[in-house]
């Protein structure tokens, strides 16, 4: 049984912010809280009768007394050194979502019987432990996953407590690690940029090939299949005309992640950065279920990059790449310059997820445009400065700020970047303007 679930749960929510972790638990045997109490009452019942001569004061200290000697003559049959009793921690899932449910369990074994087990747990930052049950000397542990990143589910120091819980022994447990990923922005439109490399895939190109979609006639040539045969036209013309066919090609698309820094909506409280991954995700999700190849490419601190690909699993893959984002954190500016050429490809249609907070960026999406590759920024919303409406200084302040960011915008459209803002809800509100037409870029 659990001795106490407020050493557990700590009567508020964990995992919001990191927990420090303890020492490590003192090897042996040692006194519990009931034994220190009764220890304590002995002690003030004695020295009380000493010092008021009263002989009947000690009759208090002899029931606590009896249980301490008790103990003392019953060391060597207390519980023995706890284990692991499989030498490890079962978890339910090592890669979760954003909210979705962690189970961490293991049996704690031991020589002898114990009456109860009290686990005390320190959660690491990124879940929340939410209940604890105990079914004879296993364990289970049940979390929820808060935030996107790699966090360590945390540690349990498992006291487990003698017959008359008078003595304990502490056994500390790694709860191990996991990988939350972050929940994809809805959306399921794909722009495309204006050429397509020869991939086969799902989007309409410019050139004639093996498609369904019929885009002219031309005269018919011997040796070609009849069954493109456009009776109409052949009427028409008194010549057999065949249908021309669109072919069908594949996107290459990198999603440019902006990591410079992580910013605080002062509004919502919002952080920058988990919004910029989970529009990233799912700008990835969206093109791989168009069977298109997409990369990721992460700058700000170190920089990471995986090469397009197509499948399903690629999608946890791309995820995993960015993970560590927040470690890496630091004041240094990438150079694309350094990535292989099948990290960022020729003509790849580029969507960079920035706040736009950053003047590094405006160089990294500069220079993408000097390459050729077509770019379409999705801005995160970072809210405007907080102001106080009394103070006429601060409000123009805060209009001169609006006008930076929007000479800022218009500074990428004219170097042929359209600005879409994300607006929170859905992929598709942002991405609607660009379906007018295929995306130009500066082409070379």
């Amino acid at each position: 049984m659990i001795h106490s679930l407020d050493r557990v749960l700590g009567g508020q929510a964990q995992g919001t912010e990191h927990e420090e972790i303890p020492g490590a638990p003192e090897p042996g045997v040692r006194l519990t809280e009931r034994a220190v109490r009764l220890l304590s009452v002995t002690v003030a019942a004695v020295v009380l009768a000493l010092l008021t001569a009263q002989p009947w004061l000690l009759a208090l200290a002899a029931g606590p007394l009896c249980l301490l000697l008790f103990a003392a003559l019953s060391v060597h049959r207390v519980v023995g050194e706890p284990v692991l009793a499989d030498g490890r921690v079962q978890q339910s899932s090592l890669r979760v979502f954003e909210g979705e449910p962690v189970t961490a369990r293991f049996r704690v074994a031991f020589a002898g019987s114990a009456e109860w087990l009290d686990p005390g747990v320190v959660v690491g930052a990124g879940c929340e432990l939410v209940s604890v049950e105990s079914t004879g000397a296993q364990l289970t542990l049940a979390f929820v996953a808060r935030r996107w990143g790699r966090w360590t589910l945390g540690t349990a120091d498992v006291d487990v407590h003698d017959r008359g819980g008078l003595l304990r022994r502490t056994l500390r447990v790694e709860l191990g690690q996991i990988e939350v990923f972050p929940n994809p922005a809805d959306g399921g439109l794909t722009p495309v940029p204006v050429r397509l490399p020869g991939n086969l895939g799902e989007h309409t190109s410019r050139q004639q090939g093996e498609g369904v979609e019929v885009v002219g006639t031309r005269p018919f040539v011997w040796g070609e299949r009849q069954r493109r045969i456009n009776w109409p036209a052949t009427t028409r013309r008194d010549a057999i005309q065949l249908q021309q066919f669109a072919s069908e090609r594949a996107a290459d698309v990198v999603v440019l992640l902006d990591a410079f820094a992580d910013l605080r909506d002062p509004a919502t409280g919002g952080s920058s950065l988990d919004e910029s991954l989970r529009v990233a995700a799912g700008i990835v999700r969206a093109y791989l279920r168009s069977h298109d190849r997409v990369g990721v490419v992460s700058v700000g601190g170190r920089l990471h990059w995986l090469q397009p690909g197509q499948g399903d699993q690629y999608f946890y893959r791309l995820v995993q790449m960015v993970l560590d984002v927040r470690r890496d954190l630091a004041y240094q500016t990438p150079d694309l310059n350094r990535l292989p050429p099948p990290a960022l490809p020729h003509g790849a249609l580029v969507h960079a997820v920035t706040p736009l907070a950053d003047n590094r960026m405006m160089g990294v999406l500069g220079g993408l445009a000097e390459r050729g590759n077509p770019v379409v920024v999705v801005e995160i919303p970072i809210g405007d400065p907080r102001i106080s409406k009394a103070e006429y200084t601060e409000e123009l302040a805060l209009r001169l700020w609006r006008l930076d960011r929007e000479a800022l915008r218009f500074s990428l459209a004219e170097k042929g970047i359209p600005v879409v803002p994300w607006e929170g809800d859905t992929l598709d509100l942002s991405f609607a303007p660009l379906l007018r037409t295929r995306i130009q870029g500066r082409l070379r």
